[in-house]
């Protein structure tokens, strides 16, 4: 693969090179200003530069030139920030300063939370839509609870969009790329009423081919979706606005191919059991991107919502304003694929060749209503927060396709027919049998908070804030097997019959298998007839949870600000929603025992930092640092061994390093440049247990690289008197590291520089505009999460990044 990394130490020298030039320059040449970046990391309008947080605001115009419709796309221009997707749209992850939840667990809910217009998610993945027309995206790193709510320990995805205005105005927009892709949009904004009503719609509808080479099924990784968003402004006093929202989105896509990074014992009897040539890549060969699973990776995702936000400056108070925000939202995803990823057909998900495909739907209702108000020395708020959210999960994880038998077989050296002849029924193996679960889910909570800053000098201010939280969730599991499981209580037998030892999970069988643990295969849990036994399985778990803040920020002139800060973050329990089975065999012939209570307790965190903020060269520049640390106990690890997903709660732990930011107004009319540096240092305690993981102790986590540095650089100039150019660039550095969760060496990701580029030429009066683009420009190969290939015991698979894509965009402003 090929590879190019610039270490994070390179990217402080950019920034101590640029304050040197700013400083040599400013002297002959009159600098451009920075306006005042306005930011509402503590639900108020502040300028970035008094806020005693950690922010980095991405403008409308940075996500236009970085092509950023998405989180994900995110990455680009956010140090420390890593954003990756798997199995489905669903399946996305973000992390902030190395700490995040896998996602392809739902039980799980994040550690970065995703707002969208006051609304929060519940999951990134739920989040993972087109972003519309922002008007600006704010991450905040570290704890962000006392008013981002509960599962924000790692931090907070603050995206805000454009509102409606009174002003007339329409862009529409078209382009096409390479893999065949096309896209096109339309907003359209202005008055209804006049002075009284207003609204803005947007409309897009974009496509695009596979990036992936697939052999058994054209076309995987390919992407239709259609969005629409309609806001409606009633204003129908001075002191009242009331903003309608609603948004529908369908996304119709075949996702997500994986590759083979490392091909153990098993491929030969995979490429063995495939027609010639669709088994699987052997020797491996990640950057042609073959892809070879042979089902069909159909997905349907639908996310619909409906928001009222009302902003009413009472005559209480001084005119403190009432906020209330009222929000339903529904999101749901159908469809299947390919489990073992190979052209032989072992394993799948039912999908819509059937009559029931695999389904997951979340139904979340949220009420906030917080009251703001303040004086020359204070600013006060408090609020409280109402959630409910219903999860319904149709889980037909493992369907045994039709060479699932041969297969095992084969592993257990060739000991056919192996479920065939079970023998108290005399049922025969059927693909299209197996594990087919329900889980249904609810939540309900409640808090109330508050955050005041006193200023209690012109220099000193300080904040405190407070959380308290309420949390209940219920779960009722439903655990069947179409079959029956006679394929695990067939091989027990047969086990039995041959005389022993009687096989118990990761035991020795029979000498000369491919494996050694074969039975434990085929008694694994989605396998495990004991589960059918149970039916229903109940649970329920509630907690209540104290959160705050403590800030002092201290301004020492009108260019530096000094400031300290301590947060507790929470982030809620839940259950884990996938089958268990206890590691040691009770009762001989039988499967091991199902676990029943799949409970997994919460998550703090206690972060501490220590920052600078900084206005330079006649507010030219903007330099920023923090140095933090963050404590995390009962840290929640979900982790995949290729049979299935466990979350197991990791005592502690720590996150600790630097974030540098800057945005610059160079010298040079029309040269802006803009980025940072993290390094975060996020590992393991050295006395994490060695039963939750033998690599676990004192290394630093899956997908936490130490340095991450991103840059931006923005050139505009007048050609003519009417024709305006201008060039962008992005780029994201980040060092090494693994990208699974049981940190096996073969899944290290080298460090690698992604890049996108565009180019445009324009009307002065921005009438109308072309460009020309490219994203991940140098072509770079890298994996976004590596996995062990389930029932193919050392082997490996990745999901690997999006490679180069380009193309044109012409864009029309009425």
């Amino acid at each position: 693969m090929k590879r190019l990394y610039f270490a994070g130490a390179s990217a402080v020298a950019v920034v101590a090179g640029l304050m040197a030039a700013g400083a040599a320059q400013a002297q002959d040449t009159a600098p451009s200003y920075v306006d005042e970046v306005v930011v509402t990391a503590q639900l108020r309008e502040q300028s970035l530069q008094d806020v005693p947080i950690v922010v980095t605001s991405v403008s409308a115009q940075q996500l236009q030139d970085a092509g950023i419709r998405d989180i994900k796309d995110l990455t680009i221009a956010t140090p420390g920030l890593t954003v990756t997707s798997t199995s489905s749209a669903a399946v996305t992850t973000a992390r902030i300063r190395g700490i995040g939840t896998v996602g392809d667990n739902a039980g799980l809910e994040s550690s970065v939370g995703v707002v969208i217009d006051g609304v929060y998610r519940p999951r990134n993945g739920v989040a993972f839509t087109d972003l519309g027309e922002p008007d600006r995206i704010e991450v905040l790193k570290g704890p962000q609870g006392t008013l981002f709510g509960k599962n924000t320990t790692a931090g907070v995805i603050n995206v805000i969009t454009k509102r409606p205005t009174f002003n007339l105005r329409a862009v529409s927009e078209a382009g096409v790329s390479n893999f065949d892709g096309f896209g096109a949009s339309l907003s359209l904004n202005g008055p209804v009423v006049d002075d009284v009503v207003a609204a803005r719609l947007y409309v897009a509808a974009r496509g695009r081919d596979g990036y992936y080479n697939s052999v058994n099924q054209p076309n995987n990784n390919d992407q239709n979706f259609y969005t629409g968003r309609l806001q409606v402004l009633f204003t129908p006093s001075a002191d009242l606005d009331i903003n309608v929202a609603l948004d529908y989105t369908e996304r119709d896509e075949r996702c997500c191919g994986a590759v083979q990074i490392f091909n153990g014992a098993t491929a030969a009897l995979v490429n063995a059991l495939a027609p010639a040539g669709t088994g699987l890549s052997n020797p491996v060969d990640v950057d042609s991107f073959r892809d070879y699973g042979n089902r069909d990776y159909r997905k349907e995702i639908t996310d619909k919502g409906v928001s009222v936000q009302a902003d009413w400056a009472t005559p209480w108070f001084d005119g403190a304003t009432l906020t209330s925000i009222t929000a339903y939202r529904e999101w749901r995803q159908k469809g299947g694929g390919d489990v073992d990823w190979t052209g032989a057909d072992i394993l799948y998900t039912a999908g819509f060749e059937g009559p029931n495909p695999a389904s997951l739907a979340f139904r979340t209702f949220t009420q906030e209503v917080r009251l703001a108000g303040g004086t020359d020395t204070v600013n006060w708020l408090v609020g409280a927060f109402y959630s409910r959210e219903d999860l319904d999960s149709r889980v037909r994880t493992i369907t045994y396709g039709t060479q699932f038998e041969p297969f095992l077989s084969g592993l257990l050296g060739g000991q056919l027919p192996l479920f065939t002849g079970q023998p108290a029924t005399g049922q025969v193996f059927r693909p299209g049998q197996g594990q087919n679960d329900t889980y249904a889910q609810e939540q309900e909570g409640f808090a109330l908070f508050t955050n005041n800053s006193i200023q209690v000098t012109d220099a000193l201010e300080l904040t405190i804030g407070a959380r308290y939280t309420w949390e209940d969730k219920s779960l009722n599991s439903f655990w069947s097997n179409t079959d029956g499981g006679i394929g695990c209580a067939t091989a027990l037998a047969r086990a039995q019959a041959l005389g022993g030892p009687i096989p118990a999970n990761g035991s020795l069988i029979r000498p000369g298998g491919l494996l050694a643990a074969g039975y434990q295969l085929i008694c694994a849990s989605a396998n495990n007839p004991r589960f059918g036994q149970i039916g229903k399985n109940a649970q329920s778990l509630d907690e209540q949870e104290f959160t705050g803040t403590v800030k002092a920020a201290y301004r020492l002139n009108e260019q530096v600000m000094a400031y300290a800060s301590y947060a507790r973050g929470y982030k809620a329990g839940g259950f884990n929603l996938d089958r268990i089975a206890t590691t040691t065999q009770t009762v001989a012939g039988q499967a091991t025992a199902p676990v029943l209570d799949t409970r997994f307790g919460r998550e703090l965190v206690d972060s501490y930092e220590l920052g600078f903020k900084n206005t330079l060269f006649d507010r030219s520049l903007l330099l920023n640092a923090t140095l933090f640390y963050q404590d995390y106990q009962d840290f929640q690890l979900n982790a995949f061994n290729g049979l299935v997903f466990t979350v197991t709660s990791v005592p502690e732990v720590v996150s600790q390093g630097a974030d540098v930011d800057f945005l610059w107004f160079t010298p040079v009319d029309g040269l802006t440049m803009n980025g940072g540096v993290t390094y975060a240092d996020t590992a393991y305690a050295k006395s994490t247990p060695v039963a939750l993981g033998a690599r676990l102790a004192g290394t630093r986590l899956s997908l936490a690289p130490l340095w991450s540095g991103s840059l931006a650089v923005s050139y505009e100039r007048n050609l003519t008197d009417d024709l305006v150019g201008k060039f962008a660039l992005n780029a994201k550095s980040v060092s090494s590291y693994n990208t699974g969760s049981d940190l096996a060496p073969i899944k290290t990701q080298p460090g690698f520089t992604t890049v996108n580029a565009r180019l445009g030429l324009g009307s002065e009066d921005k009438r109308w505009a072309v460009e020309a683009w490219a994203q991940n420009l140098l072509n770079e190969t890298y994996y976004q999460v590596a996995f062990d290939a389930p029932l193919q015991p050392g082997s490996f698979n990745a999901f690997l990044g999006q490679p180069r894509t380009y193309g044109l965009t012409l864009r029309f402003t009425y």
